[in-house]
């Protein structure tokens, strides 16, 4: 019974938020207590969704203070020399302003954090689309690509599978290098045609290039007002600061926003009046991100305290067939990246992947191939589409995409990265066919 519930939690979340009949605010909160309160919790559930939030607290703290710290710099007019700098560099060629959105993405992710990875990302190169009027989904889809398929050591998918299997970290990620390399060349690939075919869109030549590229932005009296082009150098070494501490993990990152969040108000606006009017510029843009992330905290919270996703797990693994055991790597393979919009990484990694390992064991499958399906997509390209992982709510918060647009750009492209990278862990013997 509690299978078929949360199977009916999960569909109906999807197709609510899809089909905009609900926003992701009101779904994340309504579908999992009225699934909890079917299966008999009761006020049970509260405790479920309590724990749930304060699972997702320091993301949500963290992402309130970066959009704040963000903020204030851009109304600083931090990102105007970039900007422009960027823009006398690749002119106004979409191809080489989507690649380089990849590129930043993927190196900012040798972390292993996607929130930092879109909280770096996403500001730095979205003025860029907004100026060009390139595709906004574009800049979200090649960002969760080079984050996705960089699925390293120290990530948290690979960090779950190594600890719910026991096996080293670097003896499941070292035999799938080249399928990653593969992966990463798609990435690339597909970036590529995505700018060709906005340059197309666009009808951009050289000619307009170059007026692009030498005509500045334009402000408004509100914004020369809000500029601070003398504190440049400190804006930028404040920007610096963080992010390497971030990167390095030094500090967390709900704890380094709010300390450059208040540097970045008493370097540039130093009176009490101003800083409450900055504040209160950008609380309506945290508060409803902010808002989002602890609804998608309560539904992760009921769906793994009632046992719902345990059991849908259990019922999943009941139906492998004896003689196609040597099969499942490959199945898991392709079908890793849409679970990732069904599990969350802890009921999978923790629940599921135990189950499916131990069966395959029985079966002659060496459980390790079963970690290396699953992370071909299971919350590695699967994650920044998933509604279960507050990543996906950063990306459409930070970009201003819809939800259900994000999705629908994007899940073809990962899904394909994905389905790339298991035929050539096959190829190069990773696990069989």
């Amino acid at each position: 019974m509690l299978a078929l519930i949360g199977t009916v939690a999960i569909v109906a979340l999807f197709g609510l938020i899809i089909t905009k009949r609900l926003s992701p605010l009101v779904a994340l909160i309504v579908v999992p207590i009225v699934a909890a309160l079917l299966a008999g919790f009761g006020l049970t559930t509260g405790k479920y969704v309590v724990h749930g939030v304060q699972n997702i607290g320091p993301v949500a703290g963290m992402f309130v203070f970066a959009i704040l710290f963000f903020g204030i710099l851009t109304d600083a007019g931090m990102l105007d020399p970039i900007i422009n700098g960027v823009l006398r560099v690749v002119g106004c060629h979409p191809t080489r302003i989507v690649m380089g959105s990849a590129l930043l993405a993927l190196l900012i992710h040798l972390d292993g954090s996607g929130a930092v990875t879109f909280l770096v990302t996403l500001p730095a190169m979205l003025p860029l689309y907004t100026r060009l009027g390139i595709d906004k989904r574009i800049l979200a889809c090649v960002t969760s690509m080079a984050a996705g398929v960089n699925f390293l050591p120290w990530v948290g998918p690979m960090l779950r599978a190594s600890a719910a299997l026991h096996i080293p970290g670097t003896a499941i990620f070292y035999p799938m290098i080249s399928a990653q390399i593969v992966g990463l060349i798609f990435v690339f690939g597909t970036a590529y045609m995505l700018g060709k075919r906005e340059e197309q869109r666009l009808g951009l030549d050289r000619a307009s290039a170059v007026a692009v590229a030498v005509t500045p932005r334009e402000l408004t009296p509100q914004e020369q007002v809000l500029r601070r082009p003398g504190r440049f150098w400190i804006n930028l070494a404040l920007t610096l600061i963080v992010l390497v501490t971030l990167v390095s993990g030094m500090v967390d990152p709900m704890v380094m926003f709010m300390i450059g969040t208040v540097a970045a108000l008493i370097i540039n606006y130093p009176d009490v009046r101003q800083q409450r009017e900055r504040i209160d510029a950008h609380a309506r843009a945290a508060l409803m991100m902010a808002s989002v992330l602890l609804a998608a905290g309560a539904f992760t919270g009921i769906m793994s305290g009632t046992g719902m996703l345990t059991a849908m797990a259990q019922l999943l693994v009941q139906h492998v067939p004896v003689e196609h055991a040597r099969h499942m790597p490959l199945v898991l393979g392709l079908v890793s990246m849409p679970l990732s919009l069904l599990f969350d990484p802890d009921s999978f990694y923790f629940g599921i992947l135990p189950v499916l390992a131990e069966s395959g064991k029985l079966l002659g499958v060496p459980p390790i191939q079963m970690a290396q399906a699953a992370l071909l997509g299971q919350m590695t390209t699967g994650f920044p589409v998933s509604p279960l992982t507050p990543a996906t709510f950063l990306i459409v918060g930070l970009t201003g995409v819809e939800l259900a647009e994000h999705q629908k750009f994007t899940i073809p492209f990962l899904f394909a990265a994905t389905v790339i990278m298991v035929f050539t862990a096959v190829l190069v013997g990773v696990f069989p066919l």
